[in-house]
């Protein structure tokens, strides 16, 4: 198995753990939490792949992607089912943050993966698109989620969530010049999540005009 479809697994799985843990805490029923969870695990690698012009996009050709993102979706409904008499009893936002630190895990992951996706399309060249779409990858399938949720999208207004993606792609992009793939997508998949959950814990935000 390599590297790539490790790290689209891994992102599939996270995202759609947020996804679901979102729906659950919006009150949606077992359909609902399975749609959130796989729009959010899949949402930016389709964005990403409409952009790229590759049709159907890759989530549909995949044997795995779907089936996981449903499947994470599906335990994490289970798990809070099972264990609802227990959720008044959790310590105080901790539901929040283990939310946000899926949401942190899939980020870093789609974001050097998009990267990725658009250095093999041909335009590693292309320094900014390649930034942009990774960017995209990382924030797609969180944007759609909130916007299905009824929510103003995280990248508008959460602790430093697109300026996390974009620093991370930066790194990786700058990292391939120096060192091994493996090891740069490590590096700014880390470099996301570590940014995002610090942003989280110390409440960093971008300036707001009021």
């Amino acid at each position: 198995m390599n590297i790539q479809l490790i790290i689209e697994v891994l992102g599939t799985v996270a995202f759609a753990i947020s996804g679901a843990m979102l729906a659950i805490d919006r009150k949606m029923d077992l359909f609902g939490v399975l749609f959130l969870g796989l729009v959010t695990a899949s949402g930016g690698g389709f964005m990403r792949d409409v952009v790229l012009g590759i049709v159907p996009p890759s989530m549909f050709e995949s044997p795995m992607l779907i089936p996981v993102g449903l499947l994470a979706s599906f335990y994490t409904f289970l798990a809070v089912r099972w264990n609802r008499h227990m959720i008044p009893y959790l310590p105080e936002g901790r539901f929040q943050w283990i939310l946000n630190f899926t949401d942190a895990v899939g980020l870093g992951l789609f974001t050097v993966l998009g990267v990725n996706v658009a250095i093999e399309a041909g335009y590693g060249e292309c320094h900014r698109f390649v930034l942009f779409l990774g960017m995209l990858t990382g924030v797609g399938g969180g944007m759609l989620r909130d916007i299905l949720a009824g929510l103003m999208p995280a990248i508008l207004r959460k602790h430093i969530y697109a300026c996390a993606s974009l620093l991370g792609a930066a790194c990786y992009d700058y990292l391939l010049l120096w060192i091994k793939k493996e090891y740069a997508m490590f590096a700014g998949a880390v470099i996301v999540m570590t940014v995002r959950m610090m942003a989280y814990h110390f409440k960093w935000n971008m300036p707001k005009a009021a």
